[in-house]
């Protein structure tokens, strides 16, 4: 061999170890000891203010959504932007008021394949943002921003979704099996009205309508493709993020895990329904069921990140998109008034926690007022990605005052605007317009003494209501008409 060649064979064999060396120490910039923080986002569907057991609800048990805030921060004043579920999403997702862009319909129905009804998307999710900074993104479950395709999760900055676009879906299809399921109906087989037991299948007219047909043009897609899917759909949830948490242990990700239950249409599996059989009221016995499952489901989720050996370097949230539907679900908000729909405190206090185990202190509980958003903040902040451009957001970076660095409220001033329903938090007043016209009269609270808003003090002190009206109305001109 000339001298030429050996001297390519060394030059080749350095370039080559060179790159070998380069590649060991990028895998060594990403060990799941020095990166950045797994961000999982768990979202309960229509869960009242009072059903879990942290929040005082001895009924059903829900120790593994408890152990959220028992390892982290439980948020007595926590809020989401909406009192439904499709704005609640926008703001959460987008980290602003969705009244900034526009978006305070709640699509049901073949609303829901309107091309002009979803989030804009000119907003950038959460998801986009944190994959612009290098995470791997996954929904799982409910979407609700858009069922056609210019909205679809893939178009929005997730990576992978198993789920389904519209407001709702059955947890099995007809003809039900493994369940029992109760339909509510304008009437019942013999035209009389209230309640038909028939094994499993119950029929029920309380609420004055027929259950809603959730599945039409709503399959279960993987990405993009319809599937068919035999297990009970919570569980089916929990077995695609366990699998997420599984494949994408080695770099850091976002799991939105959007459970629909416990949404309608109310359908108990088999096995908690029997666990709950000393509950008389079946509705409520079909309710307890799909909590419980929801509970262990996330259980679930929970052992995954420490068998994996992520939970101290993962942030977790869990929360609600609104208050409880107590008429159609037995939802109890206790000891708020009103629930979904509303914009009195149990349409949109909601029960919120996190934990980040090692960074974050267990067992605290905050009492000031945060709002959904703050998620967003939170996050990215958490995920060394900063938000710049021109859409500032509304959600407040939470951690310097939950790690006592920053003193004071995160927020002074929470604000709504549900089309003619509004309101306005500013420290413990509460000013809120629940009717359905503008001409309604406002109300005022006073939540440091009355969080049960039982007292409207709008006409013993006018001047407190004048001035939070005042802001209210600043505020509202930032907004989109």
């Amino acid at each position: 061999m000339n001298r030429s060649r050996v001297s390519a064979v060394l030059y080749v064999g350095l370039v080559l170890s060179v790159i070998a060396a380069a590649h060991q120490a990028a895998a060594a910039e990403y060990r799941p000891s020095s990166r950045r923080p797994n961000i999982v986002v768990l979202l309960a569907d229509d869960l009242g203010y009072g059903e879990l057991g942290c929040q005082g609800n001895p009924e059903i048990p829900t120790p593994h959504i408890d152990s959220i805030a028992q390892g982290g921060i439980r948020f007595t004043s926590g809020y989401v932007t909406a009192s439904y579920c499709s704005p609640s999403r926008a703001g959460l997702l987008t980290g602003r008021y969705q009244t900034r862009f526009g978006y305070e319909q709640n699509p049901v129905g073949a609303l829901n394949e309107d091309p002009s009804v979803g989030l804009p998307p000119s907003e950038v999710t959460l998801a986009k943002h944190l994959r612009n900074a290098g995470y791997t993104t996954a929904l799982i479950g409910k979407w609700h921003l858009g069922g056609t395709a210019r909205y679809h999760p893939l178009r929005r900055g997730f990576d992978e979704f198993f789920g389904f676009l519209h407001e709702g879906h059955f947890y099995v299809p007809p003809p039900y099996r493994g369940v029992t399921t109760m339909l509510r109906r304008r009437a019942l087989p013999d035209g009389g009205q209230g309640r038909m037991v028939d094994g499993r299948l119950i029929y029920s007219t309380h609420m004055g309508h027929d259950e809603p047909p959730y599945d039409a043009n709503n399959p279960i897609l993987r990405g993009g493709q319809p599937v068919a899917e035999p297990a009970y759909l919570t569980d089916a949830l929990t077995r695609e993020a366990v699998d997420f948490i599984q494949r994408h242990q080695d770099r850091p990700f976002l799991l939105y895990l959007a459970y629909n239950a416990v949404h309608s249409p109310l359908q108990g599996a088999d096995a908690y329904m029997q666990r709950f059989r000393h509950i008389d009221d079946v509705h409520r016995r079909i309710f307890a069921a799909m909590l419980s499952n929801l509970d262990d489901s996330v259980g679930t989720v929970l052992a995954k990140l420490r068998t994996t050996g992520l939970m101290p370097n993962t942030l977790v949230f869990f929360l609600s998109d609104n208050g409880g539907p107590t008429r159609e679900l037995t939802s109890r908000n206790r000891p708020l008034r009103g629930g979904k729909g509303d914009l009195y405190e149990g349409g949109v206090r909601i029960p919120l926690m996190c934990q980040w185990p090692g960074t974050l202190p267990a067992g605290k509980v905050y009492p000031h007022p945060v709002i959904s958003p703050d998620i967003f903040a939170t996050a990215a902040a958490a995920a060394d990605a900063p938000v710049a451009g021109r859409r500032p957001l509304d959600g407040v970076d939470l951690l310097p005052y939950l790690l006592g660095r920053r003193p004071g409220r995160p927020h002074e001033v929470l604000y709504w605007r549900m089309h003619q329903k509004a309101a306005l938090r500013v420290a413990d007043w509460k000013l809120v317009r629940n009717a359905r016209r503008d001409s309604a009269p406002w109300e005022l609270y006073d939540l440091g003494s009355d969080v049960g808003e039982s007292k409207n003090l709008a006409e013993n002190l006018p001047e407190k209501r004048s001035q939070l009206l005042e802001q209210w109305e600043r505020l509202n001109r930032e907004m989109t008409p």
